[in-house]
């Protein structure tokens, strides 16, 4: 433009402007993975000792019960995987319990970020978090009922998928859930269910409470981390048991998505 000549106002054509491409799912799913395992390390340090403490106290306990055999493993597992529901399915209820009653998830919503991404990054953080406390758990547990430790690595895919099936579970009830404290109750409730339903011996629960032990997703990590207690493991069923507990998880991962989804257009 010539110096001196004022430029033409910008027409106003009335629509809106093109909002930004939404982001891959990978490096959106890697972002919200990393914001939420730095929170669950600097908020939920305490309740992972909380966690740990509670399943050593119970092995304790049950050692005046159980003398060995499958009924320790039995024990050991339940114990373990028990970690796992404290902080995969109880604290991730409240959390998105309190994300959807805060307005948290509007924050989300305003973001170029899929729904899976923020589900599937939330469940990843608070599963990778009960790494410690079930190794810690498993050994101690081993070692308190003099249970083999050679195939403990068998927790390298033991907690992932049992911590993808609960934490599924955890993100879809708070989701859905009306309100922040009926969140709360019910991931408790699950948890309470993951502790009866994995922690006693199968062997001694009447029939119908069986059946309901084998729709929890947590039954199948415990029924194959079990397994791996045995000198000799029978590796056919301990992969069945990791196929049924995969295929539980990517289930509940979806139910939790679409629970999101839905949580966030309300």
């Amino acid at each position: 433009m010539p110096a001196g000549v004022p430029a033409a106002p910008a027409r106003d054509t009335g629509e809106a402007a093109p909002l930004a491409p939404a982001a891959w799912l990978l490096p959106s799913l890697a972002a919200v993975y990393k914001a939420q395992l730095s929170r669950a390390r600097v908020a939920r340090i305490p309740l992972l000792f909380v966690a740990t403490f509670q399943s050593i106290g119970i092995m304790i306990l049950m050692r005046g019960v159980v003398d060995g055999g499958s009924e320790a493993r039995a024990v050991v597992a339940g114990s373990t995987v028990l970690v796992v529901a404290f902080v995969a399915l109880n604290l991730l209820a409240q959390y998105f319990g309190q994300l959807r009653a805060t307005g948290g998830l509007d924050h989300y919503a305003t973001l170029p970020v899929p729904p899976a991404a923020v589900v599937l990054g939330a469940a990843g953080a608070y599963a990778s978090f009960t790494v410690p406390g079930t190794v810690v758990t498993a050994v101690t547990g081993a070692v308190l009922f003099g249970l083999p430790l050679g195939h403990l690595w068998l927790l390298a895919a033991v907690v992932p998928l049992a911590g993808a099936a609960l934490s599924g579970l955890g993100a879809a009830l708070g989701l859905l859930a009306p309100r922040q404290e009926l969140a709360t109750l019910l991931g408790q409730l699950g948890m309470s269910a993951a502790l009866l339903l994995g922690v006693l011996p199968a062997e001694r629960m009447p029939e119908p409470v069986g059946w309901v032990r084998d729709l929890l997703p947590s039954t199948y990590g415990v029924e194959a981390l079990a397994r791996a207690f045995d000198p000799r493991p029978d590796w056919a069923a301990v992969a069945l048991d990791l196929a049924v507990c995969g295929v539980v998880g990517v289930l509940s991962l979806a139910a939790a998505t679409w629970a999101y989804r839905r949580a966030a257009v309300r």
